[in-house]
C-alpha cells in the first residue's frame, strides 16, 4: 500500500477506528489505544505508543498515517488570542482562533476552505469557496491548538475547553465530516468535551439542522444578524431559500430534542444604521418571543472595502438594554484578536476561489474607488 493511499488515522472516530482495526485482522480494543495516543498525547509517530507490540506498529506504518493540517503560521495577540493559517488537501489556507478567558479556552473552528454563503459583513464570503475539510483537517485544528501548549492527558490541563464551529466555512453545509469531527471532541478517548461546551453556528440551513438533531446533540447558535425577512435577504442571503419562519421552526425543534433546560444561542453582529436601531430590536423581540434563547451581541469588527460600520458604544447598549428590558439574556460579546485579524467576521485564510466571487468583490472595489461618493451613497441605505 503506498503513502498516498494510507488511512489518516485523525479524522475517524471510535467506531469508525475500530472498523479500520478490524479490517486489517486486528481487535476492536487497539481503537481505544491508538485514539489515546492521538488525542490525548498528540503522538503522529506509531513507534512512540509503547502499548501496542512491534507487529502492530510495523503494519500500521505499512498502511495508516496521522497527519494533521500543515501549519503555515501562528500569530499571538496582545490579549492572548492565537490564530493559526493552516494548510489543507486542497491547497487552500484556512484560519483557527483561540481566545482564552477566565477558566475556559475557546477555539474558533474552520470548516471549509472559503464560504458559499457570502453574508454582507463576513470577510470570509468575500473569499469565494473551495473545498469541504475532512474530519481529520477539522478535528487536526483542535490536534494542533492543544499540542501548541504542550498538554498532558488529564482533562484540567487542556488547553482548550470550548470549541466553536464558528470559523471559515457553513458547518451544515459539510455535515458528514463536521459530526464525525464534533464526535471525536466529545469522546473520551477524544477530548471529552462536554456537549454543551460544543457548538455549531449556523447561518440558517434548516434542512440540515434537522438531520443534526438525528445524530448529535451538541449546543446550537443560529446567526441571525436581522429580525425581518427583508433586511436579512441582503444581509444573510441563505435567508431567500429559508426564511426566518421557516429557520426558527428548525431551532425550535432542535433545542425541544436537546430537554435539559438547554437553549439556542442567537448571534447578531451590530452594523451601525443597518440594523442598530431601536424598531430592530424590537421586531427582534417579537421574532424571539417564545425561542428559549440567549442573545450574543456582535459588535462588526471592521475589514477592508466592506461598505459597514461599527456602531457607537452608545448604539450598542443602548440596543442591549431594550433586549434585557424584554427579559431576554444579552451579552455583547469584547472583540478580541483584530490586531492579528482573529475577531469575529474577519477570518480570510488564502482561498482558491472556485466560484470566482472573489474577482467579482474585486472589482465592486474598484468600482467604488472610481466612484467614492456615490458608493457611500449606497452604503448608508
Amino acid at each position: 500500500m503506498t503513502a498516498t493511499t494510507k488511512v489518516n488515522l485523525l479524522g475517524l472516530t471510535q467506531p469508525q477506528l475500530e472498523g479500520f482495526f478490524e479490517s486489517i485482522g486486528e481487535k476492536r480494543f487497539r481503537a481505544g489505544q491508538v485514539m489515546k495516543w492521538i488525542h490525548h498525547f498528540g503522538v503522529d509517530d506509531f513507534e512512540a505508543m509503547s502499548n501496542i507490540g512491534k507487529a502492530l506498529r510495523e503494519k500500521l506504518r505499512a498502511c495508516a498515517e496521522i497527519r494533521g493540517p500543515e501549519i503555515v503560521s501562528q500569530d499571538i495577540s496582545s490579549d492572548g488570542t492565537r490564530k493559526w493559517v493552516v494548510r489543507v488537501a486542497s491547497g487552500s489556507c484556512v484560519e483557527t482562533v483561540y481566545i482564552p478567558q477566565a477558566g475556559r479556552g475557546t477555539l474558533c473552528v474552520s470548516s471549509q476552505a472559503g464560504c458559499s454563503l457570502d453574508c454582507s459583513f463576513c470577510s470570509t464570503g468575500k473569499q469565494g469557496f473551495n473545498s469541504d475539510l475532512t474530519a481529520a483537517e477539522i478535528i487536526g485544528q483542535v490536534w494542533i491548538a492543544n499540542k501548541s501548549f504542550g498538554t498532558v492527558p488529564a482533562k484540567i490541563d487542556r488547553a482548550v475547553t470550548n470549541v466553536v464551529m464558528m470559523g471559515m466555512g457553513e458547518p451544515l453545509m459539510n455535515f458528514d465530516n463536521v459530526v464525525a469531527a464534533m464526535q471525536i471532541m466529545m469522546d473520551d478517548l477524544g477530548y471529552g468535551i462536554s456537549k454543551r461546551k460544543v457548538t455549531l453556528s449556523t447561518s440558517g440551513v434548516a434542512p440540515m439542522i434537522d438531520e443534526l438533531g438525528k445524530v448529535i446533540d451538541v449546543s446550537l447558535a443560529l446567526s441571525l444578524h436581522a429580525p425581518n425577512d427583508e433586511l436579512r435577504n441582503r444581509l444573510v442571503p441563505i435567508n431567500r431559500k429559508y426564511p426566518l419562519a421557516v429557520v426558527l421552526d428548525a431551532c425550535r425543534r432542535y433545542i425541544s430534542r436537546l430537554g435539559e433546560k438547554r437553549v439556542l444561542t442567537v448571534e447578531y453582529t451590530l452594523l451601525k444604521d443597518v440594523n442598530d436601531q431601536p424598531e430592530h430590536a424590537a421586531q427582534m423581540i417579537e421574532l424571539l418571543r417564545d425561542v428559549p434563547c440567549k442573545i450574543n451581541l456582535i459588535p462588526f469588527n471592521p475589514f477592508p472595502f466592506s461598505g459597514y460600520e461599527r456602531p457607537s458604544n452608545n448604539a450598542i447598549r443602548r440596543f442591549q438594554d431594550l433586549l434585557h428590558q424584554a427579559g431576554h439574556n444579552v451579552t455583547v460579546r469584547t472583540t478580541r484578536g483584530d490586531d492579528i485579524d482573529a475577531a469575529c467576521g474577519q477570518l480570510v485564510g488564502q482561498v482558491m476561489d472556485r466560484t470566482r466571487r472573489s474577482e467579482r468583490h474585486i472589482a465592486v472595489r474598484q468600482l467604488g474607488d472610481e466612484a467614492a461618493p456615490s458608493a457611500s451613497a449606497v452604503n448608508r441605505t
